[in-house]
């Protein structure tokens, strides 16, 4: 699929991985959640991001999930390939691998746990545009990496021809909207579900959004809304998810996503080790959060 500057507008889904019982890829829930997907409307398909459990995913089941998504959604969306890591080589060697198995779009989250300097920040991100073709796609989430990107690091990058844009997770509305205003010519994403309403007034082009893997077609029908300018229908649909958009993100993602999808038998309620599902108190209140919506 030929992409333009900017790979999508509206919304993108941050796909978990579905698992077996026993732990395994569960490749035909992963394609049924595609199918479901794409029929929703969805703007792209992030694949083997952190909301796939990118750490506990090898490289071959990484391609593997890659290939499914492109066989089940037959070039109806774009596919945003995580290739993220904190191994420099390992990261383009991946990207290499990524582009030559159809992947329309990298994204690339910061080096965790071994934080390079600024230097050495913008050096990894120069390093994997020149070992791709492909639009690259930075992510930045210092509560879960302990690294920033700043303003002046965006400026940098986005010298590089293939490198367009940024999802944005910082839980800082003001960078936010300097983000927007330096960078209108940039691809900008918010990471967090909880500011889609703000990034997209601000003038960011969309979400890549956990909520999408359970309400596709509303967290498109939000984004629609805002770019006809229809802020009261936006809003009030928003807010209608925000309860659970806070719940999902209450333990570790994708604990609590997985388990609201396990509840409506889209997958196994199963996850690889560091995590495991949300405490009691915890799925309580995501039970009854999910009860409302499917009632409207």
């Amino acid at each position: 699929m030929k992409l333009d500057k900017k790979p999508f507008y509206g919304a993108a889904t941050a796909l978990i991985t579905p698992f077996t019982y026993e732990g395994k890829l569960d490749l035909p829930a992963f394609r049924r959640l595609v199918s479901l997907q794409c029929r929703a409307g969805i703007g792209a398909l992030v694949v083997a991001g952190t909301t796939a459990e990118a750490p506990t995913l090898t490289e071959k089941e990484k391609i593997l999930l890659l290939r499914a998504a492109k066989e089940e959604s037959q070039g109806a969306v774009p596919l945003i390939m995580g290739v993220g890591s904190n191994d420099t080589e390992k990261l383009c060697r991946m990207a290499k691998t990524a582009e030559k198995e159809g992947a329309d779009a990298l994204l690339s989250v910061t080096p965790y746990y071994n934080k390079g300097t600024r230097e050495g920040l913008c050096r990894h991100y120069e390093r994997l545009a020149e070992a791709t073709s492909l639009p690259i796609l930075l992510y930045n989430v210092p509560s879960r990496t302990g690294v920033s990107l700043s303003l002046g690091d965006y400026g940098r990058l986005f010298e590089k021809e293939n490198i367009v844009g940024v999802k944005e997770a910082e839980n800082d509305i003001e960078k936010a909207a300097s983000l927007c205003e330096a960078f209108p010519e940039a691809a900008l994403y918010t990471g967090n579900d909880s500011q889609l309403l703000p990034f997209l007034a601000l003038g960011g082009d969309g979400v890549i959004s956990v909520l999408s893997n359970l309400f596709p077609k509303e967290v498109v029908l939000i984004c629609r809304f805002m770019r006809e300018g229809r802020l009261s229908d936006a809003r009030g649909l928003f807010f209608r998810f925000l309860p659970l958009i806070r719940l999902l993100f209450a333990e570790t993602n994708p604990a609590p996503i997985k388990y609201a999808m396990a509840k409506m038998e889209l997958c196994a309620p199963r996850l690889r080790l560091p995590l495991t599902l949300p405490e009691e108190p915890l799925r309580a209140k995501i039970d009854g959060a999910l009860s409302l919506l499917y009632k409207l």
